[in-house]
């Protein structure tokens, strides 16, 4: 019993995973941004999607069960994103160095983006489950508006299966 009221305490102070008030939906552009990719490269969005539409996932940390796994995901399906033009995006608060170390040690062929202020992850909204850092992916087109958004920390590799359907609709 003392362990359900703990529970409870914890889910009214930090919410229930719900989403920010804040969050980017479907149809809104996303404001340009800077980061640092994982070999220490400025990233800046607007640049990238001059090339043609992206996928952005925010993911909780490097080199963890559920963000691999995500990752591997993405790994494995690179060439349908590819093949239709669209960039592949990750985004965590982990520094260049992790990033770096992530994407090599799994053969990531894909941008990883250091956002160690979580400025980028305010930006869209990206609500906490509980107090981690969620796990959510966007599909932008080549304005920057998002046509698709999955939110879910547990179904780490449906964001990709996500993302490939809403690419074939752009």
């Amino acid at each position: 019993m003392k362990l359900i009221k703990i529970m409870l305490l914890t889910l009214a102070i930090f919410g229930f995973g719900s989403a920010a008030k804040s969050q980017v939906k479907n149809g809104e552009k996303i404001p340009d941004f800077e980061l640092k990719d994982q070999n220490g490269n400025n990233f800046k969005l607007s640049s990238a999607l001059a090339k043609g539409p992206a996928v952005i996932y925010f993911y909780p940390k490097d080199d963890t069960p559920g963000c691999t796994k995500e990752a591997c995901s993405f790994r494995d399906s690179f060439a349908q994103f590819t093949d239709k033009g669209v960039q592949v995006i990750g985004i965590s608060s982990d520094n260049v160095a992790s990033h770096k170390k992530f994407a090599e040690k799994y053969h990531l062929p894909f941008t990883l983006l250091s956002d160690e202020k979580n400025e980028v992850r305010k930006l869209f909204g990206v609500p906490k489950t509980m107090m981690m850092p969620g796990r959510v992916t966007y599909v932008l087109d080549k304005n920057g508006t998002v046509v698709h958004q999955f939110n879910s920390m547990t179904q780490a590799t449906q964001h990709v299966e996500e993302a490939i359907a809403a690419i074939k609709k752009i």
